[in-house]
């Protein structure tokens, strides 16, 4: 029989807002303490102490507009987070420094993510939706050197880009964009040749979240249908459905594989956490905890499995931090 789901390992309140972006550095040397970046509708950014469940530090610099992606680049004193002021801006944080050195003025008045990818020591590549709304620039940073503009063919009728992820198969080798758009496809951008190399309608709404194994070459993307679409990449670059799970409740507002690759997470409208085997979408457990839609969901970088945790941030101004499969 089932375990019951277990409760949270505990909850992280005071955001004030709505969660919409978490981000965890574990993977410092002690005295280094674990922390976990929320972004919140507020504007604020908050960086908690994971031994002490309380805020470090409050970082406010998004014209109190909601940020909606937080990533660290470089260690836990470099951050990125992206506004609806329509800001990227990039922190510097160290010995308790709480300044933007930098920042990119996307002119876009979506609320797609950007994607970030480590390409060498102090180097990397962002790709993010552009000005042109069916356009994805692609930036390198710190430099904010354009590297290329992917426009979708004449007469794609793609929409906007809803989601990013860039991505290498491993790294010396070219880097590669899956983008998920409006009007439900997934497409798979060459950054050198400017070219999609193949294109894949997974859903019929806008694609709100996708994640992808480049070792398994396979991704996963959700809407705000009842459905998860798997899919995978042959040798040829082109995309095909691998399944189709169904879901009980529909909406999907965002979906992240686990850096070892055995489970992930979805985040629900439904208010609820969903957990599944990545190898067969096998449906391990429904974590019911939070009272308004789940926005966000995020995987520690523990280096010691046993540490691993999910959190989870909701409408509700809550973030849920879960403690499960962590035997490997």
């Amino acid at each position: 029989m089932a375990l019951p789901p277990p409760d949270p390992q505990f909850v992280l309140r005071g955001t004030g807002a709505a969660v919409h972006t978490l981000h965890f550095s574990c993977v410092g040397q002690e005295p280094d303490v674990p922390i976990l970046f929320s972004g919140s509708e507020n504007g604020f950014i908050h960086v908690w102490n994971l031994k002490t469940h309380r805020v470090d530090m409050g970082l406010d610099g998004h014209g109190r507009k909601s940020v909606y992606y937080v990533e660290t680049m470089g260690g836990k004193d470099g951050l990125l987070s992206q506004g609806r002021d329509q800001r990227i801006c990039l922190w510097d944080l160290a010995e308790g420094r709480t300044s933007v050195t930098d920042s990119v003025f996307t002119e876009n008045v979506g609320f797609c993510r950007c994607s970030l990818l480590k390409v060498a020591q102090g180097r990397w590549l962002m790709a993010m939706a552009a000005k042109a709304l069916e356009e994805v620039q692609v930036l390198e940073l710190p430099s904010k050197t354009s590297v290329c503009t992917l426009k979708p063919e004449v007469g794609a009728k793609l929409g906007m880009p809803m989601c990013l992820k860039l991505w290498q198969v491993d790294c010396g080798s070219q880097p590669l964009l899956l983008a998920g758009y409006e009007d439900g496809s997934v497409v798979l951008w060459n950054l050198s040749t400017q070219k999609a190399l193949s294109q894949l309608v997974c859903h019929q709404e806008p694609v709100m979240s996708l994640d992808f194994d480049s070792e398994k070459a396979k991704g996963i993307s959700g809407s705000s249908e009842k459905v998860l679409s798997i899919w995978s990449l042959n040798e040829q670059q082109n995309l095909q459905v691998y399944k189709i799970h169904k879901l009980v409740n529909p909406g999907i507002s965002d979906v992240t594989i686990r850096p070892d690759k055995k489970i992930l997470a979805t985040a629900g409208w439904d208010h609820r956490i969903r957990i599944f085997g990545w190898k067969k979408m096998k449906p391990l457990a429904v974590l019911d905890y939070h009272t308004a839609t789940v926005h966000c969901v995020s995987f520690s970088d523990h280096k010691n499995p046993r540490e691993r945790l999910l959190a989870a941030g909701s409408k509700d101004h809550r973030i849920s931090i879960w403690s499960i499969y962590t035997q490997t």
